[in-house]
């Protein structure tokens, strides 16, 4: 029983299915109207049914045929043909009830009439079909007119211009309609003696003043197909001036397919290609340029074939929205959004090492496997990406006069040349488009992808400079944040509108990425060695944690006690630390000041009754002030145990920087302030500039 069953199922699933809500075709229809008609005769014969009662049916019929084909404005064939079928049925069944439905002169008589309604309805049909074509074609051929129309004024109109602004006359022979509908593409033929499309591309802001063009809109002349063309882009809706977020598809992208760095004026996505460029991002304070960074290490985590590694001086502050996430107590797995971060001089010379390692052993390693590609340049995939350094305010880096900055620059320049063919590229960003920074020729001549985010400002600002053999370009086009222009070796330089990255798409993009990070290939592993395998390491990284809550699974809860306010758990010293050399120097002079002058509190200490801390409420934030006095304390410490030949800033903050965090700059106004109260004495200038305490300096007075 049950095969059965399954046997009819599937006779039933698998054997032609009768569509009943599908209309009558020539056919069917005609087969439905004779044989309907039979059986209307034959009963109405039987029953004794008056004849004229078929034909006032069918007169019914066809005058409701004829009003409902009115109403979908058929044809007056088809009306004619519909009517008819009706009355000539009609009159079949009135003879047949008189004189009898079953002999062989009605059935034939009957037989004649269905063919000739399905011959008429067959015919009719394809009439209707032609009908329809013909005015869907006509429709077509109206807007195509229409369009035309718009297209030969437009034509009219830019020639009259162009002879009117630029003292030329040029020959329309297209013009495209951008589908975003904010412009239009003027491809233009130049005329004959020697005319070159510049002559158009200088007069551009004339042009857009002449067509009356909203501002953020212009009138920019490129190259064209040939030398004797031009390209002719007109904006005519202001793009740039609103927010346009970045966009949530979080795809993987390809740096061999070009990653997108923002928007064109005519709503195309700008893609850059970095497998041979560098590239330079300027941006001066208010234009979006730390937004163009995340924007750019979007495009990299969403990369197959890229490593991202950032160097940012000023606390790491680019890269630590992509790295926090993986390192939150509930980040679950999940990698870094880049893959080295370095936000010291001392970790930005590993990085730069390692990378000058790496470029040199590829081009030994892997001679075989660009022998069988047939290439001089390394194949970059996922199993052998591309390296992406990242140097926030790397030009200004290059710029500087300062020694160690100086030292950093020649790291820099030196993987910048080297690395091109090993896959090892840098993307620099600076404050201003200035000579100091454009000034390298390795900058000008690798960096060829180049974003000048304007903002409106217009000091430090020579696209000229940035963008050389542009005409046209001016700050004043882009005065809004996250705007400005973008030029490549595959377009030139342009307006555009950069993405805008939100701290949420950060971290979504961080974790939707998570598992697309390619890992460095092994033998550039080996090459980098321990500095790269450690990165991460909590005696690296631990910095990024330093002024952080401890949010992880075993943060210590916050207390509910009478003080209230916050627990800065981070500073409270749960087991006593193991005693630094640092620490004792500072221990013993700080035994010495107490011996020489008995009175000199604490920094912490109340000198009296009134200047005791209340005992409940408020923030105490004594623990930042306790950690600070002990490095300046040790600090005085060293300077006081380096005797007459005296220390400098940066060895008195390698000594502190393991204990205490302190970094060279806090150290330099520490000396700075003591040279000015007289606790130490400068001896020398410039480089050799070292520092002495004023008990071992060479003119301290003698005590009494």
């Amino acid at each position: 029983m049950e095969r059965l069953t399954m046997a009819n199922n599937t006779a039933t699933t698998t054997g032609p299915v009768w569509d009943w809500a599908a209309g009558h075709g020539p056919v069917t229809g005609a087969l439905s109207a004779t044989t309907g008609a039979l059986a209307l005769a034959t009963t109405g014969a039987a029953s004794g049914m008056p004849s004229g009662w078929a034909l006032a049916a069918g007169a019914a019929g066809a005058i409701g045929h004829t009003v409902t084909s009115l109403r979908d404005r058929c044809a007056a064939r088809t009306i004619g043909m519909r009517a008819a079928s009706w009355l000539l049925g009609a009159g079949w069944t009135t003879w047949a009830i008189t004189h009898g439905p079953l002999t062989w002169t009605a059935l034939g008589s009957l037989a004649t009439l269905g063919v000739g309604i399905g011959a008429a309805a067959r015919s009719t049909l394809l009439h209707e079909e032609a009908r329809e074509l013909e005015s869907l074609a006509a429709a077509e051929r109206q807007v195509s007119r229409e369009l035309s129309a718009e297209r030969r004024a437009i034509a009219a109109e830019w020639v009259d211009r162009v002879q009117r602004v630029c003292g030329i006359t040029v020959r329309v022979l297209a013009v495209e309609m951008w589908p975003t509908g904010t412009g239009f593409t003027i491809d233009a033929e130049l005329p004959a003696g020697g005319t070159t499309y510049d002559r158009i591309a200088r007069e551009s802001a004339r042009l857009s003043a002449d067509a009356r063009l909203p501002h953020g809109c212009t009138a920019s002349a490129s190259q064209g197909v040939d030398q004797g063309r031009v390209l002719i882009d007109v904006t005519t809706v202001n793009v740039l001036a609103g927010e346009v977020t970045y966009p949530t598809d979080y795809g993987p992208l390809s740096l061999l397919a070009g990653i997108p760095w923002g928007l064109r004026t005519d709503g195309r996505q700008v893609p850059v290609y970095l497998r041979e460029q560098c590239a330079l991002v300027v941006g001066p304070t208010g234009s979006g340029k730390t937004n163009m960074v995340h924007t750019i290490l979007a495009g990299f985590a969403r990369a197959t074939d890229v490593l991202t590694w950032v160097i940012d001086l000023n606390a790491g502050s680019a890269g630590l929205p992509w790295v926090r996430p993986a390192l939150a107590g509930n980040g679950q797995g999940l990698r870094p959004g880049v893959d080295w971060l370095a936000s010291t001089h001392e970790e930005a010379v590993l990085m730069l090492d390692a990378a000058v390692r790496i470029a040199k052993h590829r081009k030994m390693a892997y001679q075989d496997l660009m022998s069988k590609a047939n290439t001089d340049l390394l194949p970059i995939s996922a199993q052998i990406p591309q390296i992406e350094i990242v140097i926030d305010e790397g030009a200004e880096i290059l710029a500087s006069s300062d020694r160690q900055l100086r030292h950093l620059a020649d790291k820099i320049l030196e993987v910048i040349r080297i690395a091109r063919a090993m896959g090892i590229r840098t993307v620099l960003t600076a404050l201003g488009a200035t000579g100091s920074v454009l000034g390298n020729l390795m900058i000008r001549r690798e960096g060829k992808v180049r974003v000048a985010l304007t903002g409106g400002e217009t000091e430090g600002m020579d696209l000229g400079k940035q963008f050389p053999g542009s005409r046209g370009l001016r700050v004043d086009q882009a005065p809004y944040k996250g705007s400005g222009f973008i030029g490549t070796p595959e377009s030139a330089a342009g307006l555009f509108k950069s993405w805008r990255i939100l701290p949420n798409q950060i971290r979504d993009i961080v974790a939707a990425t998570s598992d697309r990070h390619p890992t460095l290939d092994a033998i550039s592993v080996k090459a980098a060695g321990p500095d790269y395998a450690r990165r991460w390491d909590s005696s690296r990284i631990g910095w990024i944690n330093d002024h952080t809550p401890d949010t992880g699974p075993l943060a210590e809860p916050p207390r509910t006690g009478a003080a209230g306010g916050l627990n800065l758990s981070a500073h409270r010293t749960t087991q006593p630390a193991a005693e630094s050399e640092a620490d004792r120097l500072a221990r013993q002079f700080r035994e010495q000041i107490d011996a020489q002058f008995a009175t000199t509190p604490e920094p912490n200490e109340p000198k009296t009754a009134a200047d005791q801390p209340p005992a409940a409420g408020g923030l105490n934030l004594s623990a930042l002030r306790d950690e600070d006095n002990a490095a300046r304390t040790a600090a005085l410490a060293l300077l006081l145990a380096a005797g007459p030949e005296g220390t400098g800033a940066s060895a008195i903050a390698r000594a502190l920087t393991q204990e205490h965090g302190t970094s060279r700059q806090t150290v330099v106004g520490w000396l700075k302030t003591w040279t000015d109260d007289g606790t130490a004495v400068r001896v020398g200038t410039g480089t050799k500039a070292r520092y002495v305490h004023h008990r071992h300096a060479p003119d301290r007075p003698t005590e009494d």
